[in-house]
């Protein structure tokens, strides 16, 4: 019963989304219909601005480290606490009280791999912002940032129980991607520092 309470909390906890109700205090606008549809920090500081953008993105690395310290909290053990962090994911990602459409969930991930894996994390945020610095692309810098992951559980020695739900949830956050992987390829991805206009543009 503990085990399954942690989970759900997790999930629920990662379901709040931060980047729908900025949206909505902010500007009055399901922040889903404008930019690139997403309701995560990068389409929060193309439409709403800089300031709303870091702190949706602190709430959402929030969740995750929340997530990984209430399975602590509980006396859970390492995989579970992996897995409550990916629940924490899941809900963001598919959020049950916003229709399922959430973000990426790169910054709630980050909160994750910060509580569990923060060496991991830190190399991945390296090669992330080196990547983003250099093409201004952040979701080309999400991309490689997860796609290291695996590469730095085996470099680092991580048990089982980080290693292997971790480079799952690595693929996933490059398999939700996979619209701004076809806009790069075709040249159209927003850069870092585009601004969307809220009242021409909207689906």
């Amino acid at each position: 019963m503990k085990l399954f309470s942690a989970l759900l909390a997790a999930y629920l906890l990662g379901s709040v989304s931060f980047g729908y109700l900025a949206g909505k205090l902010l500007k009055g606008i399901d922040i889903r219909q404008f930019g690139s549809g997403n309701a995560g920090t990068t389409n929060i500081q193309r439409t709403l601005g800089t300031g709303p953008a870091v702190v949706v993105l602190v709430l959402d690395v929030g969740k995750g480290l929340a997530a990984v310290l209430l399975a602590k909290a509980l006396g859970v053990g390492p995989i579970w606490q992996m897995l409550a962090g990916m629940a924490a994911v899941a809900g963001h990602n598919w959020p049950v009280f916003f229709g399922f459409r959430g973000g990426r969930g790169i910054a709630t991930t980050i909160g994750v791999f910060i509580g569990l894996v923060p060496a991991v994390m830190l190399i991945a945020a390296i090669f992330g912002i080196i990547t983003v610095a250099l093409t201004r692309y952040v979701s080309l810098g999400s991309i490689v940032g997860a796609l290291t992951v695996p590469f730095s559980m085996l470099l680092l020695r991580q048990p089982p129980a980080f290693a292997i739900p971790g480079t799952f949830m690595a693929i996933v956050a490059v398999w939700r991607h996979r619209d701004n992987i076809k806009r790069l390829l075709r040249g159209t991805e927003h850069k870092l520092g585009e601004k969307v206009n809220i009242k021409n543009e909207g689906k």
